[in-house]
């Protein structure tokens, strides 16, 4: 085989970079000279987003709208969608009424999913757990927490919570996005975007996924569910593993040392800034921040997850899983070691509470997995002082049917899904502890007083943390966005 001998002319490839410029590099580029008013003429003023002011914290808000009662948020997000009827919500009614039709009692007017729909019946499933009041609120919960019980003082519990979906992903991306449909910013993307950092070395929104006992086959978890959506990609959150590095790609290969690390990330960083100037992409900006972040971490990471300085009735106070990765123990107490180090926004999801056919043998299990490292939680944040200034969110994305799905028996029963009324607790944060707000009917259908909404939780969290709702937005596609779109009213009733 013969090869062309020809010499070619040297290339220069910063050179060709610049000359391999696309329509978007061209006007990001024009945008500093007459382009950007030619396309103002053409557009109209409102048609270009103004630039993103960030505060000294990376934040975009100059100032709180108000004063904040909490700095971060702790959300113990129940992925599957707990039953109320035997953990928060008791209803005696069911139980008396064992194994009746519920069209019996009442016209079932709302949506049902397909996997009950084409029941003969709908018999009437009463819990098997007892239920008790604790405390001085005399809040009633479920035999299946007891440990939750002994913090019922400390807590508010909603009961009244609604929501729109009734299947799980859409459900669940409601509750993370303010929208069912994959594709915007979840809520913590939100709040690293109005509020930035407050601390430099860590990302200000962590995510955790721990798997329960309660269901092996439960539904699967997207990273869009912590993502940024159409928010800068610097906003979306870190997500530490349960097994392996805490934190993906994390450490230096084999014969590369920190130095070495720098180096390398300062002469990417000269690379990085020249192509921010070239095009104006405000994702060079982030890739450049979140190596730096990176770097940090390389130190702080490990500091968090070495837990060889907790003392051990703290261990012990959170459960027999606590040293396992992974766990939801685990996440529990390094979520309390993240909000001391000034995390903004932690997310936990636990999966496996999607109970449909044998909730008797799975329900136990769950809460076991949950019960006692929650309770800890709160114990934990209040007696270090930081329950007054951490919001904990605890609940699911829907609730569960009071008909049985399936083949009912006073061992064994299942239930489907059923977004109309469910219960959800929160603590710290500046709510009212020990308060149970909102009811639903005797047969847990429907919401009879104070319901509230999945936008109304978003505005009242974002209220907490010193924030408007409504003022905190992105403009994108022509339109200015939030995370509670045009809804959501702040549940006053619900604060201290």
């Amino acid at each position: 085989m013969k090869f062309d001998e020809t010499p070619r002319p040297t290339t220069n490839p910063i050179l060709d970079c610049q000359l391999l410029q696309n329509r978007r590099h061209f006007f990001g580029s024009a945008a500093k000279g007459i382009g950007v008013a030619a396309l103002s003429s053409l557009l109209g003023r409102d048609a270009l987003a103004a630039p993103v002011k960030t505060s000294r914290s990376g934040g975009t808000l100059d100032s709180l709208h108000f004063p904040a009662k909490a700095k971060r948020i702790i959300y113990l997000f129940q992925s599957g969608a707990p039953s109320q009827q035997d953990l928060f919500d008791h209803k005696p009614l069911l139980q008396k009424h064992f194994g009746e039709d519920m069209r019996d009692h009442f016209e079932m007017t709302q949506r049902i999913t397909g996997m009950t729909a084409g029941q003969s019946s709908f018999p009437l499933a009463g819990t098997k757990y007892e239920f008790r009041k604790h405390g001085q609120s005399g809040m009633e919960i479920s035999e299946l927490l007891p440990h939750i019980s002994g913090i019922a003082d400390d807590i508010c519990m909603i009961r009244s919570m609604r929501t729109e979906a009734i299947n799980h992903d859409p459900a669940v991306t409601f509750f993370q996005t303010g929208h069912q449909l994959a594709g915007r910013p979840s809520m913590g993307a939100w709040l690293s975007y109005g509020l930035g950092s407050a601390n430099e070395d860590l990302p200000t929104f962590i995510s955790m996924v721990s798997r329960g006992t309660g269901r092996p086959n439960c539904q699967p978890l997207y990273d869009r569910l912590w993502g940024s959506g159409f928010l800068p990609t610097q906003h979306a959150g870190v997500k530490f593993m349960g097994v392996g590095d805490p934190v993906l790609y994390l450490n230096n290969p084999d014969g590369f040392d920190a130095g070495a690390r720098r180096r390398m990330l300062d002469d990417l960083a000269r690379m990085n800034q020249r192509s921010l100037e070239e095009f104006g992409d405000p994702e060079i900006d982030t890739r450049i921040q979140q190596y730096e972040m990176a770097y940090r971490m390389q130190t702080s990471v490990p500091e968090l997850t070495d837990f060889s300085d907790e003392p051990q009735h703290i261990l012990d106070m959170y459960g027999p899983d606590v040293q396992n990765r992974g766990s939801y123990a685990y996440n529990c107490l390094l979520a309390r070691r993240m909000a001391e180090r000034d995390v903004r926004f932690i997310q936990l999801y636990h999966m496996g509470w999607d109970q449909h056919f044998t909730l008797p043998k799975q329900l136990p299990g769950q809460c076991r997995d949950t019960d006692q490292p929650s309770a800890a939680l709160i114990k934990d944040l209040k007696q270090r002082g930081l329950l007054e200034d951490t919001l904990v969110v605890w609940g699911g994305e829907f609730g569960r049917t009071s008909y049985c799905q399936g083949t009912l028996s006073r061992d064994n029963y299942g239930r489907d899904h059923h977004p109309r009324c469910f219960s959800l607790w929160m603590a710290g944060g500046g709510v009212r502890p020990g308060l149970t707000y909102g009811s639903t009917d005797e047969f847990c259908y429907n919401v009879t007083e104070n319901p509230v909404h999945v936008h109304d939780l978003h505005a009242t969290i974002l209220h907490q943390l010193g924030i408007d709702h409504e003022k905190l937005t992105y403009f994108f596609q022509g339109r200015h966005f939030r995370l509670t779109d045009v809804h959501g009213h702040v549940v006053r009733d619900v604060l201290a």
